[in-house]
């Protein structure tokens, strides 16, 4: 009877074979529901784009759950991982800001928020949220500024950023078309707006025809000094 509720060892009886291991399943507190967010910093502009699926393993919970979050009017932040730690994390980021803004009367800067929120997964790393996140605005320059993180606050500001299940396939790609690493004889020209876009709807494209959790829609967030502009351009949906 012990043996058969998984308790202790089993003992094949005469005239049958071995019997077949216990299988075991044990509690997991996270999940990996796929998706894939980008973000890149231009002169005077930053681009954060995320793609709109929500699945878990081979199955599609939502077609329309993008992973770009609205901070100010100059921050977005793109959160990708275990949805259930994204949204509260946005949750707590936004309630900081409130808080912020109340006691001093004036929005936290794109750079602030970005060592908070180190403060706030380090505070966790005990227990840490399982989300993948990238910060995009403007500085106090007015120029594109992207802080990537990992999940127990460790972060650095860089040019472009990409995380996510298909970053592996879109951060080589960015490495070429916007650093021109292992590049000769290149011309390295500034980054335009036009040219930024372009490349994050082609990326994105090609993303969704090799990876199975990224698909469905492409949400992106342009954040200029006029404020925040957004466009959805539809991926495959298989």
């Amino acid at each position: 009877m012990l043996s058969a509720a998984g308790y202790g060892p089993s003992r094949p009886e005469m005239g049958y074979g071995l019997e077949a291991p216990v299988q075991r399943y044990r509690f997991s507190p996270y999940t990996f529901n796929g998706g894939t967010v980008l973000a890149i910093a231009g002169e005077d502009f930053c681009i954060v784009a995320s793609d709109t699926r929500l699945s878990e393993g081979y199955s599609i919970h939502s077609r329309d759950s993008p992973k770009c979050y609205k901070l100010t009017e100059q921050t977005v932040i793109g959160c990708t991982g275990f949805h259930g730690d994204c949204l509260t994390l946005t949750k707590i980021i936004e309630a900081r800001l409130k808080m912020y803004k109340h006691s001093n009367n004036k929005t936290m800067t794109t750079g602030a928020i970005a060592a908070m929120l180190s403060t706030i997964l380090y505070s966790r790393r005990f227990f840490p949220y399982y989300v993948y996140n990238i910060i995009g605005g403007l500085d106090e320059e007015g120029k594109g500024a992207v802080y990537s993180f990992d999940p127990v606050g460790s972060y650095e500001r860089d040019p472009f950023k990409a995380g996510g299940s298909a970053s592996a396939m879109l951060q080589p790609l960015l490495d070429n078309q916007i650093a021109f690493k292992n590049m000769q004889n290149v011309e390295h020209v500034p980054l335009t707006l036009e040219k930024a876009l372009q490349l994050v709807k082609d990326v994105f494209i090609s993303a969704a025809e090799r990876d199975v959790y990224t698909g469905d829609a492409l949400k992106i967030c342009i954040v200029t000094k006029e404020g925040i502009k957004e466009q959805t351009v539809q991926l495959r949906k298989d």
